[in-house]
């Protein structure tokens, strides 16, 4: 049987009975079509351990693949084989037999307090051609900076979903399909207020919680990639959103967030994944390390 018409049932199965994201299902999409042109797959009966493995043996040597990427490829395989076995077009998962890389260990990268202020004052100082551009962009930076939420999560905020009055943003059907609370502490209450009054003045009704100067509809994916390329430029910071939210979680380790709490809040499936931060915070570490019992006892012995 061709290997797209059985992908596009695939596709379907994925999208509509198990809800998964679109993002997912794109991905989906360009690991099939990879392994299909690249090994000269085009029906299921062709696919063999052989060709799998020299596929992954190619993008590890001629494509350069991280171990991430390779880790990608062999979870979007093995769940479309997986689905393959289960109707009966494959006996039997061939990713089962291909051994998965030992992922790199590198710590996030982040922002350090001095820059994160640096990038929020930048951002409200701009020159900005109308004032509703300066508080609905401070606010989108303060709400990276200071609640980690993902870039999809911030573009798809409805209005109804900020409480202010009760300092909480509703994160609804976030990453794996999750609702969370994330609390709004004092600077990003402020900045959102801000723009609340000038979104107010400009009579915006878009159920989207960021609106587009221009029009009545939410901000867009490409006009906050073009703000934040733009304001890299203007402020000389390497940063990107997904650097931004490791800004937000490594300073809420140094301030001393519990582990547990601000796993939660980053809407993390696995505690282990939060646990990475706890490496990223040297003052974090640092202070811990004070709490050594006999701290006390040896400047005693030693004087």
């Amino acid at each position: 049987m061709d290997i797209q018409i059985l992908a596009r049932e695939f596709y379907d199965y994925s999208t509509y009975m198990r809800g998964y994201a679109k993002e997912t299902i794109r991905r989906y999409r360009q690991v099939i079509n990879f392994y299909s042109k690249t090994m000269g797959v085009t029906r299921i009966e062709e696919i063999t351990e052989e060709n799998v493995r020299q596929l992954f043996f190619y993008g590890r040597t001629e494509r350069k693949w991280k171990a991430n990427t390779f880790i990608v490829f062999h979870k979007s395989l093995a769940v479309f084989f997986r689905w393959c076995v289960e109707k009966g077009h494959m006996d039997k998962n061939i990713m089962d037999a291909i051994e998965i890389p030992r992922l790199e260990k590198r710590l996030p990268a982040s922002l350090n307090k001095q820059d994160a202020l640096k990038l929020l004052e930048i951002v409200y100082n701009y020159p900005y051609e109308h004032p509703f551009l300066r508080y609905r962009n401070h606010a989108i930076f303060s709400t990276f900076i200071f609640a980690g939420l993902r870039k999809k999560e911030v573009t798809n905020l409805k209005y109804t979903d900020v409480d202010l009055e009760n300092r909480s943003i509703f994160i609804r059907q976030g990453k794996g399909n999750k609702d969370r609370i994330v609390p709004i502490c004092h600077p990003l209450a402020q900045s959102l207020s801000r723009y609340l009054e000038e979104r107010k003045t400009l009579k915006k009704n878009t159920s989207h919680f960021f609106a587009s100067l221009y029009q009545d509809v939410g901000y867009t994916d490409g006009g906050l990639r073009r703000v934040m390329r733009h304001m890299r430029t203007v402020s000389k910071i390497n940063f990107t959103i997904h650097k931004l939210r490791h800004t937000f979680a490594t300073l809420m380790m140094e301030g001393g967030c519990d582990i547990y709490s601000l796993s939660k809040m980053m809407g993390h499936s696995d505690i282990k994944t939060t646990t990475v931060y706890l490496s990223a915070s040297a003052d974090h570490l640092r202070s811990q390390i004070n709490k050594h019992p006999l701290n006390g006892l040896a400047e005693n012995y030693y004087h």
